[in-house]
């Protein structure tokens, strides 16, 4: 609406609900990954229901190539996988029933490792553990070894092959005795 000066006037409806604001981007990034309907994705818990819900969370749903029957990927937390692979037609009902047909024509199920949240999972996430720190002696050691290289990023590379090489040595002794 014009006003006398020839500017427009907005009209605010007030406070708005934070979901209300965040509905287009939560549609977006839900279809980026294959959600149609986001409500699978923001009431999990009432879809998975009370027993799959904190085992599992869906990750993405692909379409086939005939158009006929999506699958929808789940990731399941470690030993839970098998629980779920066995309610995973319970499951499918839950979430056809989400969607008002049957979209929903397979679950796949993919574990991951105990404590790993979603963004993890997603990004697949290495469950390797960080190595122990390198003893002191091992350092000096190293060094002592690649002191005669003059070339400075050379001899850095050799002190850290020769860091890896004492310190499994060490570790492969101490596990056999």
């Amino acid at each position: 609406m014009a006003t006398p000066n020839g500017a427009t006037k907005r009209f605010r409806k007030g406070f708005q609900k934070t979901g209300a604001l965040l509905n287009t981007r939560i549609r977006k990034a839900g279809e980026s990954r294959g959600f149609a309907v986001s409500r699978l994705l923001t009431r999990w818990a009432e879809v998975a229901g009370p027993d799959l819900a904190p085992m599992c969370q869906p990750l993405k749903v692909g379409y086939g190539r005939s158009g006929i029957g999506a699958t929808l990927t789940v990731y399941a937390k470690g030993a839970h996988a098998p629980l779920v692979e066995m309610q995973k037609e319970a499951l499918r009902t839950r979430v056809n029933a989400c969607y008002g047909y049957n979209a929903i024509s397979r679950i796949l199920i993919t574990q991951t490792a105990p404590g790993v949240g979603l963004a993890e999972a997603q990004v697949g996430y290495d469950a390797k553990p960080k190595p122990a720190p390198i003893a002191p002696e091992t350092i000096e050691q190293a060094a002592q070894a690649a002191a005669p290289v003059k070339d400075d990023s050379l001899r850095a590379a050799l002190e850290a092959l020769g860091q890896n090489v004492l310190s499994r040595k060490k570790r492969l002794k101490g596990a056999k005795s």
